[in-house]
């Protein structure tokens, strides 16, 4: 007997929610059973597969970007979301509307209960429904192409299932050791998983040891390498421009570059006036935004690992020798381990931080972070809560006119702050982000 059908958005989100609530699933035999069920959708057009662990979703929304200033219809495929769930599948980045998930869950659900009638473990997880989401949308808008960000790792991931044109790992650093291993060989053979026979790699700035294991597994494949490093070289100023702001965004902006070129062959109209321009063009929100609120400057920008705390503390300099000043910092993580980077680089820059626990529930407690920030730092540190860091959507109530306050930390936390200070786009949905 079939599952009953959702009448709405709420009931929807709360079935996604309990799937969300069933934890993570790696590996993609569920995925390749939906597919298949699905008549596999993802073959319908060219995929562009990007992983990393930092900066993959910055280069995919560059790639699509390009692709879409050649004038070709271009699906994107992100996770986590920041405010709304349909941001994670867009067509020329419009998102997936509330009713067309409505439909989508109604129509996967009798499927995913078939396939999880074999066991529990059996039934895809809340990310395979929005990878399968993805899918289906992007071959029945008949996208010319989509560019498929991994949600975690590679080798295991849902989006594994894909048969790209070009693949990307953008950068390899700690993050997720629980699930990929506790060594930067192990974590990029799990981001290598998605290098495919024969299929061109372009490879981001990565450590040397990571960099080895990468090219090993491509030699095995006959999958030729694009380095940038082999490309562009070790001196910034012959990398590409980027209205993304930041030295690491200019990194991200010569893989998207690569990328682009190795694409060419098949879309004509992608040459390297269209890169630049694309390039030139791109957003991509929470990666060091820029806005004004309550009469001043507030920066948004995603930095929940070592990796980006250290692409963080280059930005947080250049940004007190920019304003003459160090700025206040509104902050929240999960988990101890990226804490302790995190917080060691604020308490270093900021003249205030304010720790703000997002509502998630991996998040540090005041308690923890307290605890995690370097002994003797220089910045004073309060607790404090949204309501009172934003009073409404126009306001900002910490610091004064001419300081700048730059929220970072978990992209949760961005979530919450842009869902709070843009109530145009409604309601958040923090609780269906994570995988």
């Amino acid at each position: 007997m079939s599952p009953a059908l959702f009448a709405d958005y709420t009931a929807v989100t709360g079935y996604l929610y309990a799937l969300k609530s069933a934890g993570v699933k790696f590996g993609i035999d569920r995925m390749t059973a939906l597919s298949r069920e699905l008549g596999h959708p993802e073959r319908n057009y060219p995929v562009v597969h990007i992983a990393g662990t930092n900066g993959k979703g910055s280069v995919s929304a560059m790639v699509e970007r390009i692709l879409r200033e050649a004038g070709y219809r271009a699906g994107l495929y992100t996770s986590p979301h920041l405010v709304k769930l349909g941001e994670r599948v867009q067509i020329d980045r419009r998102l997936l509307a509330e009713e067309e998930i409505v439909s989508y869950v109604n129509e996967l659900m009798p499927i995913a209960a078939r396939i999880g009638a074999a066991g529990a473990d059996e039934h895809p997880s809340f990310f395979e429904f929005m990878t399968a989401m993805a899918f289906l949308q992007f071959a029945r808008r008949k996208v010319d192409v989509a560019v498929i960000e991994v949600g975690l790792g590679g080798r295991l991931d849902a989006t594994n299932v894909v048969q790209p044109e070009v693949t990307a790992i953008t950068s390899i650093g700690f993050d997720h050791m629980e699930q990929l291993g506790h060594a930067l060989t192990s974590i990029a053979a799990e981001k290598a998983g998605i290098v495919k026979e024969g299929v061109p790699l372009v490879l981001g700035r990565v450590p040397a040891a990571a960099e080895e294991v990468i090219r090993r597994i491509a030699a095995a494949k006959r999958a030729p390498v694009h380095s940038v490093r082999d490309i562009f070289g070790e001196d910034l100023s012959h990398y590409p421009q980027t209205s993304l702001e930041g030295d690491y965004q200019r990194w991200n902006a010569a893989t998207a570059t690569l990328t682009a070129r190795l694409l060419s062959p098949r879309f004509g109209r992608v040459d390297n006036r269209v890169i630049a321009r694309g390039l030139r063009d791109v957003a991509w929100p929470g990666r060091w935004q820029r806005t004004r609120l309550g009469g001043r400057e507030l920066i948004l920008d995603a930095s929940h690992n070592p990796e980006g705390a250290s692409v963080l503390e280059s930005n947080l300099r250049r940004l007190a020798a920019q304003t003459g000043r160090r700025p206040v910092v509104v902050t929240g993580v999960l988990g101890e381990f990226r804490a302790r980077a995190l917080l060691d680089v604020v308490c270093r820059h900021a003249r205030e931080v304010y720790l703000l626990p997002p509502h998630q529930a991996r998040a540090c407690t005041y308690e923890e972070m307290e605890a995690y920030a370097p002994a003797g730092a220089v910045a004073k540190i309060h607790r404090t809560t949204l309501e009172e860091v934003f009073p409404d959507a126009g306001h900002c109530a910490i610091g004064g006119s001419d300081d700048v306050v730059v929220v970072t930390g978990s992209i949760y936390l961005l979530g919450e702050v842009l869902a709070r200070i843009q109530p145009e786009q409604g309601p958040g949905e923090g609780r269906l982000q994570d995988f």
